[in-house]
């Protein structure tokens, strides 16, 4: 049989379900949220959830895992070269498993129990003050506070916009690599949180009643955070982590989508400590989670496309080919 019979006959054969890089990270995640909320409905540590709570949760990590299952299967069915569906839906969960952190945390059937104090006093031995709750009142500018507050703003369109540019310029590896990354990310400081819940400067201290703070942009950032924090999500931070992750993507995939987002990450780095977002050593943290990520992507994650799995079954087929014993095949 030639070569391209060969690729041929493969290509005919109904391929089983292979769950990618991806989904493997995604039910890993649930996976230890599962046990933490067990051991939490149990009595360890931190938070009680109720009954209610805990079967509520357990039932959405279980529809997630069902959701990672479905995206292999779609993968495998696909009549066309990439599945946007089963490529993208961390990114559509993504928001409610981060919800389920701060329900996770503060459980009605227990205190609230938080590792701020340790927190700050990183912050004292790493810059001498409480940089976070000293910055906006010592530099109470409106300009600065308003270019500050957009840039914490524009986190949200960065880290939807980097994979998303990549996918609409047809660089689908690179797209793909980069919703890996941010989901790694993103799950990575979901298990600190679950494990060590720092709840930040916007609920231990009070906020600066100042020129800084009375500017649109600063109201705007602090209707966000009332509406969709997540309690115990200050350690690391998340933003900084997943906006450096997106812009060293970017780069990967297109120098001038890099250089766009190399300015709003940094102002994302400034932002979340001057507006009494985070402490600073949990912007330091997120920086280096997100660079630490960053590198050790490639090593965890493959380029898994369509072409790279037949590529695989073929070089297989030729391997078993060669093992048995010659056979007069007609052409």
């Amino acid at each position: 049989m030639n070569k391209t019979g060969l690729s041929t006959a493969i290509d005919s054969r109904p391929r089983r379900p292979r769950l990618a890089s991806l989904d493997r990270l995604t039910l890993g995640y649930v996976t230890i949220a599962s046990a933490v909320l067990i051991a939490h409905f149990a009595g360890w540590r931190h938070a009680r959830p109720t009954a209610w709570e805990t079967g509520w949760l357990l039932t959405a990590h279980g529809l997630v895992m069902a959701l990672a299952v479905l995206a292999a299967i779609a993968r495998t069915r696909c009549t066309t070269r990439h599945s946007f569906l089963a490529e993208w839906y961390p990114a559509i969960v993504m928001a409610a498993l981060y919800s389920m952190v701060g329900l996770l945390n503060n459980g009605e059937g227990g205190a609230y129990v938080v590792f701020d104090s340790i927190v700050q006093r990183w912050e004292l031995a790493v810059f001498g003050r409480q940089v976070s709750y000293e910055w906006i009142r010592a530099m109470p500018w409106p300009w600065l506070s308003t270019a500050l507050h957009l840039s914490y703003l524009s986190y949200y369109p960065l880290v939807i916009g980097a994979p998303a540019a990549l996918w609409a310029m047809g660089r689908f590896a690179h797209a793909r690599q980069t919703i890996f990354a941010l989901s790694l990310t993103f799950f990575a400081c979901y298990v600190v949180f679950l494990l060590f819940p720092v709840a930040g400067p916007p609920y231990d201290w009070p906020y600066p009643d100042n020129p800084a703070t009375q500017v649109w942009a600063a109201e705007l950032v602090h209707r966000v955070i009332d509406w969709g924090d997540a309690w115990g999500s200050a350690f690391p931070s998340s933003h900084v982590a997943a906006a450096v992750v997106a812009t060293w993507f970017a780069f990967k995939g297109s120098r001038t989508l890099g250089w766009i987002l190399l300015v709003p990450t940094v102002g994302i780095i400034l932002a979340v400590v001057y507006c009494q977002i985070h402490y600073g050593v949990d912007a330091l943290a997120g920086l280096f989670v997100g660079l630490t990520l960053s590198i050790a992507t490639p090593y965890l994650r493959t380029f898994e496309t369509d072409e790279e799995i037949r590529a695989t079954g073929e070089r297989r087929e030729r391997r078993r080919s060669a093992a048995r014993p010659q056979e007069s095949v007609a052409s």
